[in-house]
């Protein structure tokens, strides 16, 4: 295997590792915001269910408070995790750049490497001949 080769191999590779962390974030993403989603709901039948809403009042339930603090703590991860995401979006438009550098050194290589066989079998022929 060609040096070339193998870094096209490799460039190819971190790609796909990007877009696979792509992914992952945007499940996780999906998954948190969905159960912050669940949280509210939960909360607003509690708050209903005491008839009170005033997270202040002494009597504010105590499970909608654990629930409306697991909720903001899942809101906290989705943006750290939506910073992630953008930082991972850039790595893969950074890796997909060297990769297409990579596959045009190849294929400048490739063509070289062509070129220059044709090239010399050319001279043999006419040493062959001549």
């Amino acid at each position: 295997m060609k040096p070339r080769e193998s870094l096209v191999r490799l460039k190819m590779f971190q790609v796909k590792e990007k877009r696979r962390q792509l992914g992952q974030l945007d499940l996780m993403i999906g998954e948190f915001e969905r159960m912050a989603s669940e949280l509210d709901a939960q909360i607003q039948s509690e708050e209903a269910k005491a008839g009170i809403t005033d997270q202040n009042h002494f009597a504010y339930p105590t499970f909608a408070k654990a629930a409306r603090q697991r909720r903001d703590n899942l809101y906290v991860s989705i943006r750290d995790l939506m910073a992630q995401k953008e930082t991972a979006e850039n790595e893969l438009r950074i890796a997909e750049a060297e990769l297409a550098k990579a596959e045009a050194l190849e294929t400048r290589d490739n063509g070289r490497s062509a070129r220059e066989s044709a090239d010399s079998l050319a001279m043999q022929r006419r040493a062959m001949i001549g």
